[in-house]
C-alpha cells in the first residue's frame, strides 16, 4: 500500500494448458450477489467485446521507455460498468511471451505493483533483465504489466499541476499550533476541490471494484480462459476483490504484503495501524544502523541514532537544507528505510555524511528536480490515483474532531509518520465524489487455493492484514517470513519463499499447512 510518492511497493510472482480463446463470464457471478446485475451485466458485456477484439500488439512507443521485444497495446473498458454501452476508457498493457517451449505454457500472469497508483508496465523487464528469481515462472508464463484506470497510460487523472505538486520546502506535518492544523485542513480541502475540477468525470469511477472489473476485462482480451495473479500491497487488495466478484474466474493467485481486506480497516483504520507498524520498523532501522557504527557513526544504541535523527529534523524545521529539505521531505525520504531492507545502507549512509558535514547528498536525494518533469507528472498521477481510488473505496469519518483525537493519540507513542499520513489522507474527509461500501472480502464457489505471503514487521501493510485474508479465503496458505519487514517479500531472495511460490505457480502446489520461514539475509552496511 503506497502511501506517498516515494515507490510503495518492490514487486515480486498446474498442470494443463489454458483454451486459445477467452471464455465470457458467465451469466451469473458473485459479481451480480455484491454489486447488482447492471455491473455484473456490464462486466460480461464488456469481456465478450475484449475476447472478440483481442489486443493489437506492437513494438512499446519509444517514449514509453520498455524495450523489446516486450509489446505493448491498448484494451478498451466502460468508465461505468452500469452503462456499458456509454463512456469507454483505454488501458495500456504491455506483455512478453513465455520463454520455455509451446508445451511449457501455461497463460498469462498478471501483474499489479501496489498504490493505488502504482503501474505494472516494468513486470515484463524482469524476463528482459534475466531476474533470476523469475526465470522458472517465466517459461510457463506469458508476463503481463498493465496501468490501472487513471495512471500513466490508462487515461490519467491529476489533481494539481505536477510542478506545483514537488515545489518545496512543504508545511512541516507535525502541527506545532491550532493554526497548524487549520492550514493543514485547509490544503487538504483544497487537493480535494482540485481533484474535483481536474478530473472530477473520472472520480466516481476510480474504485477497486472497477479496476477488478477492468482486470477481468484484460483477461478476456488475452485470451485466457482464467486469471492468472500476482498483486502485491495494495495489489492484495485488488486480489481480494477480484477473487470475490469473480471466483471462478481464478486460476492462480499470488498476494504479497497484505492489506487488510476487513471492511472496518477499509481505508482509515488501515492507515492509522501503519501509523503503528511504520514506527515498530524505523525502531528496526536504527538498531541496525547503531550495530554498524563503525560504518556509519551515528551512534553505538538506537537512542543515539534517533538523537541524529532528531538535531537533523529540528536543523531543516528551523532553516530547510539547501532551501528545499525541511521535515516533510525528511520524512517522505527517510520513510524509505521502514518500507525496504535495500533502502537500510543508502539512507544510513546520507545521514552519515550530513552528520560529517556533507548535506548535499541529502538534499539531492530528499529534495525535488523540478527539472525532471516526466517523472514530476508521475509523481503527481500516483498520488492523485493514491487519494481518489482510497476515498471511493469506502466512506471516511468527516468529523475533524475525530481526525484530531486519533492522530494526536498515535503521535505520541509513534510519532515518525502520524501526522504525514493524516494530512495524506484528510482529502478524503471533504470528498467532491460518492463514496461507497468496501466489498465484503470472502470465498466464493470456484475459487482455488490462493498462496499468502508476507513479512512478520512490514510497514506498509501490517502482518494483521495477512492473517485477516487468510481467514477469508478458504483453502488459501500462508507463508510467514519472520523476523523480517521488507515490504514485498517475493522479489527478495529468499529460498524458503521463491521455491514455493515458483511450485504454486508451476504446478499449483500449496503446502498441507501454514508455513514459517527464516529471515532473509539481513542488509549490509
Amino acid at each position: 500500500m503506497r502511501r506517498t510518492v516515494v515507490s510503495g511497493v518492490t514487486g515480486t510472482l498446474i498442470a494443463g494448458a489454458l483454451i486459445a480463446g477467452a471464455v465470457a463470464a458467465p451469466a451469473a457471478t458473485a459479481e451480480t450477489r455484491h454489486s447488482g446485475w447492471s455491473e455484473a451485466r456490464g462486466v460480461q458485456l464488456a469481456a465478450e467485446r475484449a475476447a472478440a477484439q483481442g489486443i493489437d500488439w506492437a513494438d512499446c512507443p519509444a517514449d514509453w521507455g520498455i524495450p523489446k521485444p516486450i509489446q505493448c497495446g491498448w484494451v478498451t473498458v466502460p468508465l461505468d460498468y452500469a452503462r456499458p454501452n456509454g463512456k469507454q476508457i483505454k488501458l495500456a498493457v504491455d506483455r512478453i511471451g513465455n520463454t520455455g517451449t509451446k508445451e511449457e505454457r501455461q497463460g498469462a500472469l498478471l501483474y499489479n505493483p501496489g498504490g493505488p497508483g502504482g503501474s505494472g508496465m516494468r513486470f515484463p523487464t524482469r524476463v528482459t533483465n534475466k531476474n533470476p528469481l523469475w526465470v522458472n515462472t517465466s517459461k510457463a508464463y506469458d508476463f503481463v504489466g498493465f496501468d490501472p484506470r487513471g495512471v500513466g497510460r490508462s487515461t490519467p487523472i491529476s489533481c494539481v499541476d505536477p510542478q506545483e505538486f514537488v515545489k518545496a520546502p512543504k508545511a512541516d506535518p507535525v502541527p506545532g499550533s491550532e493554526a497548524d492544523k487549520r492550514a493543514q485542513r485547509k490544503l487538504a480541502a483544497g487537493y480535494a476541490a482540485g481533484c474535483a475540477e481536474r478530473s472530477g468525470w473520472m472520480l466516481p469511477h476510480m474504485t477497486t471494484p472497477n479496476t477488478a472489473r477492468d482486470l477481468d476485462v484484460i483477461r478476456a482480451a488475452l485470451g485466457e480462459e482464467k486469471l492468472n495473479f500476482l498483486g502485491v500491497s495494495y495489489g492484495t487488495y485488488l486480489g481480494a476483490v477480484y477473487a470475490t466478484l469473480f471466483p471462478g474466474h481464478v486460476r492462480r493467485m499470488v498476494v504479497d504484503s497484505v492489506v487488510n481486506p476487513s471492511r472496518e480497516k477499509i481505508w482509515y483504520e488501515a492507515n492509522l495501524d501503519q501509523n503503528v507498524a511504520f514506527e515498530t520498523r524505523w525502531d528496526d532501522w536504527k538498531e541496525w544502523v547503531a550495530a554498524n557504527d563503525a560504518t556509519y557513526r551515528l551512534g553505538d544504541t538506537a537512542e543515539k541514532v534517533d538523537e541524529q535523527w532528531q538535531k537533523l529534523r529540528a536543523a531543516a524545521a528551523k532553516a530547510p537544507l539547501g532551501g528545499v529539505v525541511g521535515p516533510a521531505e525528511l520524512t517522505n525520504f527517510f520513510q524509505g528505510a521502514p518500507y525496504y531492507d535495500s533502502s537500510w545502507a543508502p539512507v544510513a549512509r546520507i545521514l552519515s555524511k550530513y552528520v560529517a558535514g556533507d548535506a548535499q547528498a541529502l538534499i539531492d536525494a530528499a529534495g525535488p528536480d523540478l527539472s525532471d518533469t516526466a517523472g514530476n507528472i508521475r509523481s503527481e498521477n500516483s498520488n492523485a490515483v493514491y487519494t481518489a481510488v482510497e476515498c471511493a473505496d469506502a466512506k471516511w469519518p468527516t468529523s475533524w474532531r475525530k481526525w484530531d483525537r486519533d492522530n494526536t493519540r498515535l503521535h505520541r507513542d509513534y510519532p515518525f509518520l502520524t501526522w504525514s499520513n493524516a494530512w495524506m489522507n484528510l482529502p478524503c474527509a471533504t470528498w467532491p465524489a460518492k463514496q461507497n461500501t468496501p466489498v465484503d472480502v470472502k470465498t466464493g464457489k470456484g475459487l482455488p487455493g490462493v498462496l499468502i505471503v508476507q513479512a512478520e514487521r512490514d510497514a506498509a501493510t501490517p502482518v494483521g492484514g495477512a492473517y485477516e485474508l487468510h481467514k477469508r479465503l478458504k483453502g488459501s496458505r500462508l507463508i510467514m517470513e519472520k523476523d523480517a519487514g521488507s515490504h514485498g517479500v517475493t522479489g527478495i531472495a529468499n529460498a524458503c519463499v521463491n521455491e514455493r511460490v515458483d511450485a504454486y505457480l508451476l504446478s499449483g502446489k500449496l503446502d498441507s499447512r501454514n508455513v514459517s520461514c527464516d529471515p532473509h539475509a539481513a542488509p549490509k552496511p
